[in-house]
């Protein structure tokens, strides 16, 4: 269902799960302040469209809910359902079935890059904060089929 784990990676392969360290301090040791302050903004954009408290996932993923995967094949694992990591260039966002289903919202968010199912914003200001919280709430929904906020 995921593509971005469905492509190449096993079971066995995802290294990065939840650890139970600290998100804040996590962001609070960002030593770019623009990039602390954006991250801080994105935190609270998913707090508020997830519904769902932050959680680490690996030593740099902020990530929100939870979500059980299955393929046709069997294979099942689980996952995050939105979340984001403060890189040096950028920040990334990771939706989990990339981008194709909203090209519409993409027309209307501003300056960004993506991969298979990253959305890469160099600051904040780069994108139109509401058509990003739409396009995180219908990613989403996209995965679980429910109504996200």
């Amino acid at each position: 269902m995921i593509s971005f784990i469905e492509k190449g990676a096993k079971m066995a392969d995802l290294k990065t799960k939840p650890t139970g360290q600290d998100v804040e301090a996590f962001l609070n040791a960002i030593s770019d302040e623009k990039r602390r302050r954006d991250s801080f903004v994105v935190l609270e954009l998913m707090k508020d469209v997830t519904g769902a408290e932050p959680k680490m996932w690996g030593s740099s993923i902020v990530a929100f809910g939870d979500y059980h995967y299955k393929y046709a094949s069997g294979r099942e694992g689980d996952w995050f359902l939105s979340g984001f990591a403060p890189r040096k260039d950028n920040l990334t966002l990771y939706m989990g079935y990339g981008f194709e289903p909203f090209q519409d919202l993409m027309q209307r968010l501003g300056k960004f890059r993506t991969g298979k199912g990253c959305l890469y914003i160099k600051k904040i200001e780069d994108v139109d904060l509401a058509t990003l919280r739409e396009l995180i709430a219908r990613s989403i929904q996209h995965m679980t089929g429910a109504q996200a906020g």
